[in-house]
């Protein structure tokens, strides 16, 4: 994230666009800086208000993991609409100290942010049975195919639901025979779907 920034028109601009708008729950309309990082790109709203229409009675009380978590948007939804608890991951040490510091911003004290890539993450940290999962990882770098098998470790709570956000002419990896498809749909070049885990 640049900082110092002269207070010119160009950057008030920026900054004005590098923000992150939630939607609903607790902090409804608050707006939060997004890092400025090569290749971040945010959920969009209208799929954000599509998701959590999907998944709005899930979350009071569940326990959440936005994996590649970027802006945090779809883990910081979560909790202002109720989620007892969130764990954010990203590789980029900028990401990560913007996240703490909307957590610090919001007063969020129920959520966890790591910095480190998510696979590492999954394959060696202590398991949390997690309600609901957030999965958004860049485009085109095959991450899916890597992290779905560690989720299988121990991270998914009966019947979670685990959410992917894909580019729409890629492929699925193979997925578990007891994740059950339940909700897609396309928006532009991304392709989005929800999974229930049937256990």
């Amino acid at each position: 994230m640049k900082k110092n920034a002269p207070n010119n028109a160009s950057s008030q601009t920026k900054t004005k666009a590098s923000k992150l708008r939630i939607i609903a729950g607790e902090w409804r309309s608050r707006q939060l800086p997004i890092p400025d990082v090569q290749g971040l790109r945010p959920t969009p709203d209208k799929v954000r208000e599509t998701l959590f229409n999907w998944i709005n009675y899930s979350i009071p009380g569940a326990v959440c993991g936005d994996f590649f978590c970027g802006s945090g948007a779809l883990g910081l939804e979560a909790l202002s609409r109720g989620a007892k608890h969130a764990i954010f991951v990203d590789n980029s040490r900028v990401v990560v100290q913007q996240m703490t510091d909307n957590l610090a911003t919001l007063k969020a004290e129920n959520a966890d942010v790591t910095a480190q890539n998510a696979a590492v993450f999954l394959d060696t940290a202590t398991p949390t049975p997690l309600d609901i999962v957030f999965l958004d990882p860049p485009f085109r770098k095959g991450w899916l195919a890597q992290i779905v098998p560690l989720l299988e470790k121990g991270w998914l709570a009966k019947r979670a639901l685990v959410y992917i956000e894909m580019e729409k002419e890629a492929e699925l990896p193979i997925l578990p025979v007891h994740w059950s498809l339940m909700k897609e749909k396309t928006a532009g070049q991304l392709v989005y779907r929800l999974f229930e885990v049937v256990k």
